[in-house]
């Protein structure tokens, strides 16, 4: 796997992590929070629902959880080292395989 996709993977994976960290913010338990993180996590390959931070602040402040925008991004930034490690990238899963596949369709576009 070349840097660009590794990148792109370290992203999907951080995105993830931040939409498990808000989906439990947010009350979402099971399926609702698995699917809320999946969203954000797939936002990553779409350039029009790619703004991670603005998605979660509308969310919370649709619900009233009170995080600042400075929170969430030191979630998002304690994500990124977290997955920038590239003993996470190795033991990636089937669907982070997935979501590779599909970036490097919409790359060849």
């Amino acid at each position: 796997m070349n840097s660009r996709h590794e990148d792109l993977l370290r992203m999907v994976r951080r995105n993830k992590l931040v939409g498990i960290w808000a989906a439990k913010r947010l009350g979402l338990c099971d399926e609702s929070a698995k699917a809320y993180s999946d969203d954000l996590a797939t936002a990553t390959l779409d350039l029009e629902r790619s703004d991670v931070l603005g998605k979660i602040r509308a969310d919370f402040d649709a619900a009233g959880v009170d995080h600042s925008d400075e929170q969430i991004l030191c979630v998002m930034s304690q994500s990124w080292l977290d997955v920038a490690d590239k003993k996470q990238v190795k033991r990636a899963d089937t669907s982070d395989a997935a979501l590779v596949q599909i970036a490097r369709s919409l790359q060849s576009k």
